[in-house]
């Protein structure tokens, strides 16, 4: 009679086996270390945004959340990489307002930016500063209009380099506040913000982070602030959009993607934490010297903040007349 009925278990137990395996590695995620890999280089907002949430996953889930640098292309190597990765949820895919602006930049990408990506969670977002050197005449976003009016084509804006999201940030000014100011693109915010210092250049998108230590001191001066509000950081700084060009918002932000594929379970797992942290105090207390604050979206309205942005880039190269790489 029992072994009968350990019979009966064991033919029944073979009936079920995705089931109870699938439970399993349910409850068990994750099992081992999980990468975030990003495509920039080490000691930038983005690489300290990804360590800090990196670090409270860690704390929170019991296993290494580790990230991993890899630069080149704009980002578009790493995010062909991550995107042919397997879609178990151990490789993941940090990124900011960069990736939704390479479809517009590039013709052909070797990866699809939404196909191949399942959105988690945006989790913050900062505005960018718009700065001119202390030699400008200009105390405001109006008195920058009016000189770039009455002087067309001898101001000049310096960014981090072509297609780059402060490049990006200056040529939706230009476009909508009608004016005629040059792009200087540099390797990189650090040569850039060199040259704004060194009066170089007229003006920059800057991020906070970077720049805020330098308008402090005086070698710059800070007009507005990119984001639809005020940020709490510098709440006397005007938005570009109430001091001269309505309507302007733009932002830089980090969120996490998945490959397309991986499981629901883990997505809805990894969502939950990213907005539990996201909310933490300790995040936003080390948010805020950066300027940025905590965002915790679903991945539904990620997935639709990336969509809008992918559209809303492209149409600003074309008013530009970029040129699409």
């Amino acid at each position: 009679m029992e072994r009968g009925w350990l019979k009966a278990a064991f033919a029944a137990s073979l009936l079920v086996p995705g089931t109870v395996f699938a439970q399993g590695a349910a409850e068990t995620y994750p099992a081992r270390p999980v990468r975030i890999v990003i495509g920039l280089a080490p000691g930038g907002a983005t690489d300290i945004q990804a360590r800090l949430f990196a670090q409270k996953l860690s704390e929170n889930l019991g296993r290494p959340f580790v990230v991993e640098n890899r630069a080149g292309a704009g980002g578009t190597i790493a995010y062909a990489q991550i995107a042919k990765s397997p879609p178990d949820g151990y490789t993941l895919l940090g990124v900011t307002s960069g990736y939704t602006i390479t479809p517009a930049v590039y013709s052909k990408l070797p990866y699809d930016p939404v196909r191949d990506f399942a959105p988690i969670s945006l989790v913050a977002q900062a505005p960018f500063l718009l700065l001119t050197h202390p030699s400008l005449p200009v105390r405001s976003v109006k008195d920058l209009l009016v000189l770039a009016r009455t002087r067309p084509a001898m101001l000049d804006c310096g960014s981090a380099g072509h297609g780059s999201s402060t490049h990006m940030a200056f040529e939706l000014f230009r476009t909508m506040a009608g004016v005629n100011i040059a792009h200087i693109p540099y390797k990189g915010t650090g040569p850039a913000l060199i040259d704004a210092m060194a009066g170089q250049v007229h003006m920059l998108f800057g991020n906070v982070l970077s720049s805020l230590t330098h308008v402090k001191s005086g070698k710059l001066r800070a007009l507005a602030v990119t984001t639809a509000q005020r940020s709490r950081v510098l709440p006397d700084l005007p938005t570009v959009s109430e001091s001269g060009v309505p309507g302007y918002e733009n932002s830089t932000w980090f969120g996490v993607l998945a490959p397309a594929g991986t499981p629901a379970a883990v997505l809805s797992q990894l969502n939950a934490e990213l907005v539990k942290a996201s909310q933490s105090p300790d995040i936003v207390e080390r948010l805020a010297p950066d300027g940025a604050e905590p965002v915790g979206s679903t991945p539904e309205q990620f997935g639709r903040h990336l969509a809008s942005e992918i559209t809303r880039w492209r149409k600003v190269v074309k008013d530009a007349g970029m040129k699409v790489e």
